[in-house]
C-alpha cells in the first residue's frame, strides 16, 4: 500500500512538472502580434469594439492581456501569443491580419546657411506663425536641458494642442516648457518581447539616454544656440530648420531598440495630439508589401489627418534596393554632405600627404611614427577590422596602425589600438564606403581617409622601408566643393515594392550634423566615452530625414492649407541635381554622377520650396486607386486605410495615374543575348498640377532628353488664370528593348519664366 502511494505521488509530480515545462515552452515560444481588426463589421452583440477584440481574443488565449489598443493607426491592438494561438485567432471571423512585430532600428551650425536660410528675406517668417506648428519626433527621447529646447521668446502653448509631458524616471512635468511642448515614453511591447527595462541604464521615461532624439529634434526644431561646437569644431550658432516651431517627443526606441507595437503606438498619440508633421529617422524589416509595413499604415492614418510624415530612407548604401520606408504617403529622405569638413592630415614617410577627416581634439603625432597594417598585426580573419582582442601588441605598441572600416564602430577601432599600445589611428575606407570621409570624436590621433587614399597607404606600408606617417588635426574647413555630394552609406533605389514610384524622394544634409545631444554618454555612444558634450556631430539618413521634417514645418507655417502632398511637392519640384556649374551632383561611393535612383529629385531647396508655382497634389482617394492599381484585395486596403473600399470592375486603374511629382518607368527588356529586335514599349503617364501661385501660362522642356527614350507632353502649354486652378497633361514614352539592367534618366520641366517645375525621369530596363 506505502508503495503504491509512493508510485501515485510520482505520478502526480511527473504530471506537475510537465505541466510545467508545457507551460515554460507555451511562454518562450510566445512573440508580440499586432492584430488588425474588421472594426466596421462588429457583431451588433457587441456594446464596444475593445468588448469584442477581447472576446475573439479570449478564444484563443484566455490569459492573454493586450499590449495596445489601437483605433487611430489600425483597427486593433497588440498582444503577446505563441504561433499557435497567432494562427487560430487569424482564422477567425474579422480578424484582417495577425502580424508578428518587427523591430526597428535607428537609421545644426552649417546647414542653415547651406540652405539659404539665413540669407533670404523668403525665410524672415512670422515668428508667432510658425510656432503655431508642432513637429512630433519619434525617436531615443529627448534630454529637455539642452539649451536646443529653450523656450525664450516664445509664446503659448498653441491651443489646439492635446498632448502632455509624461512622468518618468528623471521626467517630469517640469521637464517641459513652451518650445518642448509634450513629451512621451512606449515601452509595453519593447519590455514584453525582451523583459523589463532596467532603469539603472537607462530611464523609462521620455528622457534621452542614446542621444539620438535630441540630435533629431533639435536639428528639425531646435532653438538657436550661440556658441555651439564639438571640442571646438563646426563652432557657431545652432539652429533647427524650424527654429519657432514646438516640439514633441515620443520616445520608442530604447537601447536595445524599437519595435513595432511601440512606435504604432507612438503614431497614434501623435495623431490624437495633434501634430502636424512626423519625423522617424529609423527601419527596418523586408516587407514585400504596405499592407504588412508598421510605418506605413501608421503614416497613411497621419496623412489622412493632414499630417506630413517624413522618414529616414536607410543607411544602406550604396547597394541596390536597399531603402526602407518607400509608401508614396510618406516623403522618403537619403543624405548628402555640406560644403564643410573637418580636415586630418596624414604625412607619409615617403613625402606623400594625405587629407582625411576627424573630429580628434587632442595632441597630435607631429613626429614620425612608425606605421603597421592591422592585417598584418593579427592572428584573426577580422584583425584588419580592428575588432576587440584581434591586434598583437608586440606588433601595434607605440605605432600608427591602419584599420579598415566595417563590422564594428568606427571610434571604437581606436579603443582597440590603444588598448594594444597603438597611438594612433589611419581609418581607411574599403569599397563599400569609396571616396566617403565620415568624421568622429575619437580617443587617439586618428585620419579617416577614402578608398583611393587607403589603398595608397596599404602599398607603403608593404613596400617593406621602415614605414611612418604623422597625423594633426586641420581644425574646421568650409567652403568644399564639389557640395552636396551623394553620402555613400545613404540607401538607393529603385523601390522594390512599387518599381513604378521613385525613391528616395529627396535628399538633405546628413553628414557630419552638429545638433543637441544628451549629458547621458559621450559623443562616441561608447560605454568607455566618458567625455560629455552639450552639442555632437553624427551622421546618417537619421539626420537628413529631420531636416527635411523642419522644412516642411516651415513651409506648412507659410501655406497651412496645402496637403502633406502639396508640401512634398514643393520640396521635391524645386529641388536641384546639378552643381552651379552645370555638371550633376556626384556620388561618393564612386566618385561619379550620381542618378535619381540615388538622389530622388535632387537636392532640397527650401528657399524655391516656399514659391513652386505649381504642385502635384493628392488625396488618401489618390492612394487607395494607387492600391486598387497594384491589385490589393479589399481586405488588404483595408488594413491599411481602415476603410470598406472595393475597386471597381469597370474601371482601369493604373500606377502610372498616381499624382506623383517623379516618374519611374520600368520599360520592355530585349530578347536575345544581343538584345534582340522587339517592338518599342509605349507608355502614357497622367499628371495634374495645380496653380498656386499668381496667374501664369507654363511650357514643358525636357533638357538633354534621352537616345534611349522618345518623349511627347500633351498639352505642351499650360495656361493658369485662377489660383488653386488643376491642368492636366499626359506623357508618352516610346522606348526601344533593351538589354536587362540598362537604365537611363532625364527631367521634365514646366517654366512660366520665373518658377522651374521639375520632376525626375528614370527608365530602367529589368
Amino acid at each position: 500500500m506505502k508503495m503504491l502511494k509512493l508510485r501515485i505521488l510520482a505520478f502526480m509530480i511527473f504530471l506537475l512538472l510537465l505541466c510545467f515545462f508545457h507551460a515554460f515552452a507555451g511562454a518562450e515560444k510566445q512573440k508580440t502580434y499586432i492584430v488588425h481588426m474588421d472594426k466596421l463589421n462588429m457583431p451588433a452583440y457587441f456594446d464596444d469594439h475593445l468588448q469584442w477584440y477581447d472576446s475573439c481574443l479570449k478564444t484563443v488565449s484566455p490569459s492573454a492581456d493586450m499590449i495596445y489598443y489601437y483605433n487611430n493607426v489600425i483597427h486593433g491592438y497588440a498582444v503577446r501569443l505563441t504561433p499557435e494561438e497567432a494562427g487560430m485567432l487569424e482564422a477567425k471571423s474579422g480578424i484582417l491580419l495577425v502580424q508578428e512585430e518587427v523591430k526597428y532600428e535607428l537609421h545644426t551650425t552649417r546647414s542653415p546657411e547651406f540652405l539659404g536660410l539665413l540669407n533670404s528675406d523668403a525665410f524672415q517668417l512670422n515668428s508667432g506663425t510658425t510656432s503655431e506648428v508642432i513637429v512630433g519626433v519619434l525617436d531615443t527621447g529627448v534630454w529637455p536641458e539642452s539649451s536646443s529646447f529653450d523656450d525664450s521668446g516664445l509664446g503659448p502653448v498653441p491651443s489646439g494642442w492635446k498632448g502632455e509631458c509624461e512622468v518618468g524616471t528623471n521626467f517630469t512635468t517640469s521637464s517641459c516648457n513652451r518650445k518642448l511642448i509634450g513629451a512621451r515614453f512606449f515601452a509595453r511591447g519593447f519590455e514584453a518581447a525582451f523583459g523589463a527595462i532596467e532603469e539603472k541604464s537607462e530611464s523609462r521615461s521620455p528622457r534621452d539616454d542614446d542621444g539620438h532624439g535630441t540630435h533629431t529634434a533639435s536639428t528639425a526644431a531646435g532653438s538657436a544656440v550661440v556658441g555651439a561646437s564639438l571640442f571646438g569644431f563646426a563652432a557657431g550658432t545652432a539652429r533647427g530648420m524650424a527654429r519657432h516651431a514646438r516640439v514633441a517627443a515620443y520616445k520608442v526606441c530604447w537601447l536595445g531598440g524599437c519595435v513595432s507595437s511601440d512606435i504604432l503606438a507612438a503614431m497614434e498619440k501623435a495623431i490624437d495630439d495633434g501634430v502636424n508633421v512626423l519625423s522617424l529617422s529609423l527601419g527596418g524589416g523586408s516587407y514585400s508589401d504596405y499592407s504588412r509595413d508598421t510605418v506605413a499604415i501608421g503614416a497613411f492614418a497621419a496623412t489622412s489627418q493632414g499630417i506630413l510624415v517624413s522618414c529616414s530612407a536607410g543607411n544602406g548604401g550604396p547597394s541596390r534596393g536597399s531603402l526602407s520606408n518607400v509608401a508614396p504617403w510618406i516623403t522618403s529622405v537619403g543624405a548628402g554632405t555640406m560644403d564643410r569638413q573637418f580636415p586630418a592630415y596624414v604625412s607619409l614617410g615617403n613625402g606623400k600627404n594625405i587629407t582625411g577627416a576627424s573630429l580628434y581634439n587632442g595632441k597630435p603625432l607631429t613626429s614620425s611614427t612608425p606605421l603597421v597594417y592591422a592585417g598584418s598585426a593579427t592572428n584573426s580573419t577580422y584583425g584588419r577590422l580592428c575588432m576587440r582582442e584581434t591586434l598583437i601588441e608586440e606588433k601595434v605598441k607605440g605605432k600608427i596602425v591602419l584599420c579598415e572600416r566595417g563590422l564594428n564602430a568606427r571610434a571604437q577601432k581606436g579603443l582597440v589600438v590603444k588598448d594594444a599600445g597603438g597611438v594612433g589611428m589611419i581609418l581607411a575606407n574599403t569599397d563599400a564606403y569609396g571616396e566617403e570621409l565620415v568624421a568622429d570624436a575619437h580617443f587617439i590621433p586618428t585620419a579617416a581617409v577614402g578608398l583611393t587614399e587607403g589603398d595608397e597607404i596599404k602599398k607603403y606600408i608593404s613596400s617593406g622601408s621602415n614605414p611612418s606617417a604623422t597625423i594633426a588635426s586641420g581644425g574646421t574647413l568650409l567652403g568644399v566643393q564639389p557640395s552636396p555630394v551623394v553620402a555613400a552609406f545613404s540607401s538607393r533605389g529603385p523601390n522594390l515594392i512599387t518599381p513604378d514610384i521613385l525613391k528616395p524622394d529627396i535628399i538633405a544634409p546628413g553628414v557630419n550634423i552638429l545638433a543637441g545631444w544628451t549629458g547621458k554618454v559621450g559623443p562616441t555612444g561608447l560605454s568607455e566615452d566618458t567625455r560629455k558634450v552639450d552639442f555632437n556631430i553624427v551622421s546618417g539618413t537619421s539626420m537628413s530625414c529631420p531636416h527635411v521634417s523642419g522644412l516642411a514645418a516651415l513651409v506648412k507655417a507659410v501655406h497651412p492649407e496645402w496637403s502633406p502632398a502639396a508640401i512634398r511637392s514643393a520640396l521635391m519640384t524645386t529641388a536641384y541635381s546639378k552643381y552651379k556649374s552645370g555638371k550633376g551632383i556626384q556620388d561618393s561611393a564612386t566618385g561619379l554622377t550620381a542618378t535619381p535612383f540615388d538622389y530622388g529629385a535632387g537636392h532640397v531647396d527650401p528657399i524655391s520650396a516656399l514659391d513652386p508655382g505649381l504642385v502635384y497634389d493628392a488625396t488618401i482617394d489618390d492612394y487607395k486607386d494607387f492600391l486598387c492599381a497594384i491589385n490589393y484585395s479589399s481586405s488588404m486596403i483595408k488594413i491599411i486605410t481602415k476603410q470598406d473600399y472595393s475597386c471597381k470592375t469597370d474601371k482601369e486603374y493604373r500606377v502610372a495615374d498616381l499624382n506623383y511629382p517623379s516618374f519611374s518607368v520600368p520599360l520592355q527588356t530585349a530578347s536575345g543575348p544581343n538584345g534582340g529586335s522587339n517592338a518599342p514599349s509605349v507608355i502614357k503617364y497622367t499628371r495634374t498640377l495645380t496653380n498656386v501661385g499668381t496667374p501664369a501660362t507654363y511650357r514643358v522642356s525636357i533638357p538633354r532628353e534621352t537616345t534611349l527614350v522618345k518623349t511627347e507632353v500633351v498639352p505642351d502649354v499650360l495656361d493658369f488664370t485662377n489660383s488653386n486652378e488643376k491642368k492636366t497633361y499626359t506623357v508618352t514614352f516610346t522606348a526601344n528593348s533593351m538589354p536587362s539592367g540598362t537604365t537611363s534618366c532625364t527631367h521634365l520641366e514646366w517654366s512660366d519664366g520665373k518658377h522651374i517645375v521639375s520632376s525626375p525621369i528614370v527608365f530602367s530596363w529589368t
